[in-house]
């Protein structure tokens, strides 16, 4: 067996939230081989298989009983260019962001919005992962994955993933789908996506009048690191909670007492709102209990500021949701995977 098994292996390194619990077996999969050696491994000792890419969506309140497989191959290749349209694949493992710059090296547009996202590529489309008015589903080309029921490798296309806001068919059918590696269409015809203002007058403020998709880059990258922590500094999974989707009517008697509430169209009679609007006006930005807070300058991040468990780090977001709640009528869905 190629697959290295280790026992007892701290998972603190491999979630960004820096919780230090422990996985009752460890291994990491460069191949599909090796993904299968895991499945077949975690058969034999009865136990389930755990996979994670690089933690960042993820919150683990006590040990895992688990074979944890970090899902490491990596490969990077262009499979078709017409000249315009160029389809590339990348494998599960790759960190997402330096994917992104690899793109932008190539002379590639479409996921310079994407910019500095944490985690990999097999996770992205878990979640369809977003930022400033661009999703994956928007650049999805296709991906191939392992079912574990049949041990089938299976090729999906756009309409078979179902994405949704923050949401996959993979999301939806937990334990059954190893995404093993993905393609996306991409494009040497920039169509850029400035319609995020900070964006816009990001690249106005650095004089830049004609962007390229790399400027563009550069500065949601600024923004980002503005905005957010580093997990590498301080423990978090970005955006803990959902943008909720309301009906217009909640929406309407929200604003007549919080005439600057933050909200968006969210298709016929619906409208989505800024969680982070409701959590800071409710007042928990900057909020510290132990060593689990609320991050100072982005009230939608749950932070550890040291030793924080992740159970304690669930009971701060659970107060927070049952306190929106009660104020706003709004109950918010939690963002990353909570084990």
């Amino acid at each position: 067996m190629s697959l290295r098994l280790q026992e007892a292996v701290s998972l603190k390194p491999f979630n960004t939230f820096g919780v230090d619990v422990n996985a009752r077996l460890f291994a990491e999969a460069r191949n599909d081989h090796e993904v299968r050696e895991a499945l077949a491994e975690a058969a034999r000792r009865g136990l389930p298989l755990m996979p994670i890419g690089g933690g960042s969506n993820l919150l683990l309140t006590g040990d895992v009983e688990a074979l944890v497989l970090r899902m490491a191959s990596r490969g990077l290749r262009i499979l078709e260019d017409d000249g315009e349209r160029v389809l590339v694949e990348a494998e599960a493992g790759e960190p997402w962001h330096p994917f992104v710059l690899w793109s932008l090296e190539q002379g590639l547009s479409g996921l310079e919005n994407l910019s500095l996202i944490p985690g990999t590529v097999g996770a992205a489309p878990m979640q369809n992962i977003g930022a400033y008015g661009v999703e994956i589903k928007d650049v999805f080309a296709g991906l191939t994955a392992l079912d574990r029921q049949s041990g089938e490798l299976r090729e999906f296309d756009l309409e078979e993933c179902a994405f949704a806001y923050r949401d996959s068919l993979f999301k939806q059918q937990p334990g059954r789908w190893l995404i093993l590696r993905v393609r996306f269409a991409l494009s040497r015809q920039a169509s850029l996506h400035l319609d995020y203002g900070p964006v816009r007058q990001r690249l106005q403020a650095e004089g830049i009048e004609v962007p390229t998709p790399s400027d563009v880059s550069r500065a949601i990258c600024a923004i980002r690191s503005e905005k957010l922590p580093d997990p590498a500094v301080l423990g978090n999974a970005g955006s803990f909670f959902k943008n909720p989707v309301v009906a217009n009517e909640l929406a309407e008697r929200i604003r007549a007492e919080h005439a600057d509430l933050v909200s968006y169209p969210a298709g016929e009679g619906m409208a989505k709102l800024a969680a982070g609007w409701l959590i800071e006006r409710a007042g928990w930005k900057g909020f510290r209990e132990g060593d689990a807070g609320v991050h100072r300058l982005q009230a939608l991040v749950l932070v550890n500021y040291g030793t924080a468990s992740g159970a304690q780090l669930l009971a701060l977001a659970q107060r927070i949701r049952a306190d929106i709640e009660r104020r706003f009528g709004v109950l918010l869905e939690i963002e990353p995977n909570v084990l």
